[in-house]
């Protein structure tokens, strides 16, 4: 029976901890490590192609000039792979703020015990597992993720933003001439209608953003490193998004996309479950005022009270 076998990507300079602590974890006999090492960031970046790793590690003293500039470059180069970041103790505020720009957690030389090691590993690992689960979870008619998917994904942003102390910003919005389409158009417009709402979601975010088709007309973004004063930035861009749209490609009249926004910092404490509740249940709250302002200003409405 073959093992698999972990593969690592490690770029190091001298003394080599990194590489020592790997192989202590994982030694040559057991088979079970698949190591390629370099020692310049940029023979890293093409090599990433080349083995296509599970999990990356670097040294940040490789690009002094400008350390997070390299684990930016990384992150862009392979957002979907684990990037561990490791430091001496005098840059350990820039190993910190190294989360900020794609890594996944950082390490100090010196203490880099097996223990410590590990540990940032399985992480590595779990992330990968619930990537690869929440891929599962796609809606086959936009390719996002649906709403169990969107959980899965969402609630482990919201556990990494709690852990570095980042913000999170969701959009909750809602397709609501969908039925409307489906009437007068058909079912395959009505798809295509979702399927270009999907395209306009995902231009207007980030592609760190998290997007996905939470109910049949209702779809979501949750923003990623974001603060309080960005999230009405992302509604006004969404809105353009589909003005823009509606003035030149809609071939079934407009789409009308109603959305409420919300906030997450570490102080808020919850989990994203009840933070997403907390956003659909404005989102509904709207919904339903206009709906009632609508019966208010039609005559064929009865809005005396009922007896």
């Amino acid at each position: 029976m073959t093992t698999k076998r972990l593969r690592v990507l490690l770029a190091e300079g001298t003394p080599g901890e990194a590489a020592a602590g790997l192989h202590a974890l994982y030694p040559e006999s057991d088979g079970a490590l698949e190591l390629t090492v370099v020692s310049t960031v940029a023979t890293l970046l093409p090599t990433i192609k080349v083995v296509d790793p599970e999990v990356i590690l670097m040294d940040l003293s490789l690009n002094l000039r400008g350390p997070l500039d390299a684990v930016h470059l990384v992150h862009r180069t392979a957002p979907g792979v684990p990037l561990i970041v490791f430091a001496d103790p005098t840059q350990k505020d820039a190993a910190a703020h190294s989360l900020t720009q794609g890594a996944m957690d950082y390490l100090l030389k010196g203490f880099m015990d097996l223990r410590t090691l590990d540990r940032v590993l399985r992480a590595a690992l779990e992330r990968n597992t619930l990537k690869g689960l929440a891929d599962l979870l796609r809606d086959p008619v936009t390719q996002l993720y649906t709403r169990d998917g969107f959980l899965t994904v969402g609630s482990r942003r919201l556990d990494e933003a709690h852990q570095n102390g980042g913000a999170l910003v969701l959009i909750c919005a809602l397709l609501e001439n969908l039925q409307t389409l489906r009437e007068n158009f058909g079912p395959p417009a009505a798809d295509r209608a979702l399927g270009d709402v999907a395209e306009i979601l995902k231009g207007s975010c980030r592609r760190s953003d998290v997007v996905a088709r939470i109910g049949g007309a209702q779809f979501a973004i949750l923003g990623v490193d974001a603060a309080a004063p960005s999230a009405e930035v992302m509604r006004k861009r969404l809105d353009q998004h589909v003005a823009v749209y509606n003035r030149t490609r809609s071939a079934w009249g407009p789409v009308q996309l109603r959305s409420a926004v919300g906030t997450w910092s570490a102080e808020n404490g919850g989990s994203f479950s009840e933070f997403l509740d907390r956003v659909e249940a404005h989102l509904r709250v709207d919904v339903a005022a206009t709906e009632e302002e609508k019966g208010a200003l039609d005559p064929a409405v009865n809005t005396m009270p009922r007896g």
